[in-house]
Parts: structure tokens; sequence; C-alpha cells
């Protein structure tokens, strides 16, 4: 059986510390520009200009946010195949290719129909991009260090919203939006000159000399792990997570302009400060983590205290979303945000702590696809929820309806106890 030694081994025969945070760093960013690109939908759907043009319902703007994911959520499980099959380095780099062609021609659409197919085509150029990072993680980073190395890395998918809504809302009020969507699609390719300079291909060959290493003594039947109170526990907890995410990514800046009544720079600027937060608290939360993990801690009590305190703090949205004070509502939609960090980084090492590492692969999988479906949902709801009663109130109640589901899911079902164990041989 293979030891943490042997494993630690294997990663510093890989790239040197610094370069393994640099490209860590490359990742990060590359996860931002993704969430630029999916996002500055959002942006654009705020303005009037462009709903006119293309003569928009609530419904059509909730459709609109969702399109996305209805290819990027069922094509989580086949990217991870392809990045085992062909490694991290040049399929991610096709997919950065083919994504940033496809945010950029957004700027020419002019129907409904062809703003639809291309955002679909945008889900399946970035399906790629969230495998192959937690796979390029996975073999350069030991378990004491990955709680940071995953935080930092979802840090990214905070600071795309954060940085994308100001930079889309400026571009938007400088040059109109057409413009915006070409700008930032074809600027952002840049980032494929460090990557492919830096980035090694050499994952599917540590991958096998861990293999070759380790002596197979046990073995988990997928149907054990499929009827585990934990993985039903994960999934309803990670969709319920990704609820209140993929509404402060598509509604939230229609919310605050329509809602709150922020100009288009002002909205611009309480999104950056919404997710950024997010960002730094996920980044801080999974390193707190890992240090009392390293003292001693139990790393499931551990990391599912930080998972539903995110949880609570981010509940406390549904005070500003009811209040009738612009203040409060604004006050509590960078706080409850900002809480929610504490649990990114850590429910997703919660996941791998508690699942045995045969089965890992196609958890994440299972789990990331759970992560993404709210994407389908949250904006196709809030569309619906705020034609039928007329204000966002009903889409605020929502979202604390599913973050108390998230807490009552990690309380009692993700439970050690409940854990799937391996059977030996």
């Amino acid at each position: 059986m293979s030891t943490p030694a042997a494993s630690e081994a294997s990663i510093e025969k890989g790239p040197a510390v610094s370069r393994r945070w640099l490209i860590i760093g490359l990742l990060t960013v590359g996860t931002v520009i993704a969430y630029v690109d999916r996002s500055n939908i959002s942006v654009a759907l705020a303005v009037p200009d462009f709903k006119q043009f293309f003569h928009l319902t609530d419904p059509q703007r909730g459709t609109l946010n969702s399109a996305f994911f209805w290819s990027y959520a069922f094509l989580q499980i086949p990217a991870g195949w392809m990045v085992d099959r062909y490694g991290v380095k040049l399929p991610y780099a096709i997919a950065f290719l083919v994504w940033s062609l496809i945010s950029a021609a957004t700027g020419l659409a002019g129907s409904m129909s062809q703003l639809l197919t291309l955002r679909v085509m945008l889900g399946v150029g970035e399906s790629v991009a969230v495998p192959a990072s937690m796979r390029w993680i996975r073999f350069h980073f030991t378990e004491k260090e990955r709680g940071l190395a995953v935080g930092v890395f979802m840090s990214g998918t905070k600071f795309g919203p954060a940085i994308g809504a100001p930079v889309a809302a400026w571009l938007i009020a400088a040059y109109g939006w057409r413009a915006m969507f070409v700008v930032l699609g074809l600027g952002c390719l840049v980032w494929l000159v460090p990557w492919l300079l830096l980035a090694g291909n050499d994952d599917r060959q540590m991958e096998r000399n861990e293999a070759a290493r380790k002596v197979q003594t046990t073995r988990l039947p997928f149907a054990r792990v499929m009827a585990s109170p934990v993985i039903w526990g994960t999934v309803i907890g990670t969709f319920c997570y990704m609820y209140f995410v993929y509404f402060c990514m598509t509604w939230m800046p229609a919310y605050f302009v329509e809602r709150r009544h922020l100009s288009l720079a002002s909205m611009g600027w309480y999104t950056f400060f919404s997710f950024s937060g997010m960002a730094a608290m996920a980044a801080l939360a999974g390193w707190a983590a890992d240090r009392l993990i390293a003292r001693g801690g139990d790393p499931v009590r551990v990391r599912k205290a930080f998972t539903i305190a995110g949880f609570l703090m981010a509940s406390t949205e549904v005070i500003g979303g009811l209040s009738n004070s612009a203040g409060v509502a604004l006050f509590f939609a960078v706080f409850s945000l900002t809480g929610l960090g504490l649990a990114t980084a850590n429910y997703w090492a919660l996941t791998q702590t508690l699942i045995p590492g045969g089965a890992i692969g196609r958890i994440v999988g299972i789990q990331n696809c759970a992560a993404n479906l709210p994407g389908i949902v949250a904006p196709i709801l809030t569309g619906w929820l705020k034609q039928t009663t007329g204000s966002y109130d009903a889409p605020m109640q929502a979202i604390w309806f599913f973050l108390i589901l998230g807490i009552v899911a990690y309380v009692f079902l993700v439970r050690e106890k409940y854990a799937p164990r391996e059977v030996s041989l």
C-alpha cells in the first residue's frame, strides 16, 4: 500500500516548490478568466440597451444566465476522463483558446437564439478547467499543503466575478456591450503564453509512478459509495452552497441596479467587494484549517465546522434582502458572501477526507456536477419568482431555504460514522 511518505517523495520529484506555487497562480488566474467570461453576461443583462435589443423578459434573462450550465454541468465527468487520459497541459490550453474565442463571438450575436447557442458552447469549452486544475493539484501537492493550494485556486472562482463585474461595467459604459465581450474574450488569450512555457506535461508520469509503488489490498464497490449518507449529504450541501453563489453571479448585478437603484459603476464595485471578500476568506480558511489539523485537530471535525460556519454566515443574506434600507442590504450582501468563503476550500477537502482514495475521482466528478446544477436552477427559478411575485423578496427567501437545507445535510448526513469503508481483497 502506498504511504504518505511515498506520495510526498513522488511530489518532490515534480516541479520545485516555487514553480509549483507559480503554476498554482497561473491556474488561479485561468479560473479568474473563466469566471469573467461566464459571468460578464450578467452585467450586460442589467443594461437597458442590451435588454431592449434582444427584447428580453425576466424568464428569458434567467434562461440566458443558466444556458452556460446546460453543457458545463453535465460535461464535468467526461472532461475529467479527458484530462485523466491526455494529461492537463495541452487539453487545458486547447479548451482555453476555444472558450476565449466563443466569449469574444458573443459580441457579434444578433438574436436570442445565437446568444443561447454561444452560452452553451462556452460551457463546453470551460468544462475542462476545474477537472484539469484539481488533477494538477492532486499530483503536485501533499495532504498537508492541499488545503491552502485548493483554497488559493478556488479563490479564483470568486475573484473572477469580483473583477469581471466592474471591468465589464466600465467597458460597457465606455464602448458598449458588444466591445465588452470582444475585448474580454480576446484580451485574455495572453494567458496561454506563460502556461505553455511554464507548465509541465508530467502529471500522467507522476500518476504512473505512484501506481507502480502501490500494492492494492482493498477495494471499494461503487454501489457501497453511492449508498452512503455521506455522498448524498455532500451532494445536497454542494448544491445548496452553489445555489447562493450562482444567484450572486447571475442575478446580483441586476438586483443591485433594479432593487437597490445603484448605478452601473456602483453595482460593479459592490459585486467586486462581495466576491473578493469571499475569495480572501476561502484562502484564509483553507490555510487555518490546515494549521489546526497539523496541530492535532480531527480533520473531519475541523473542516465540517468551517463548512457549517460558512453556511450560517451566508444565511444572513436574507436579512439584507428583505430590508428596506439600501445600506443594510448592501452590508449583508458583502458580509454573507464573504462568510460563505469559510466553507469554500473545506467542503471540498472534507469529501477527500471521508471518501477512500480508490473512489475519489468518481466522487469529485459527481460533486462537481452537483456544484454546477444550481447554475441551471438558480437563474431560472429566480427569474420565475421575480416575475411571478413582482419583487426580489421571494428569490432571497429561496436562497435562505437552500442554505438552511445545506446546514441540515452537513450536520446529519456528512458524518464520519456514515463514511463508506474499503473492504479487503
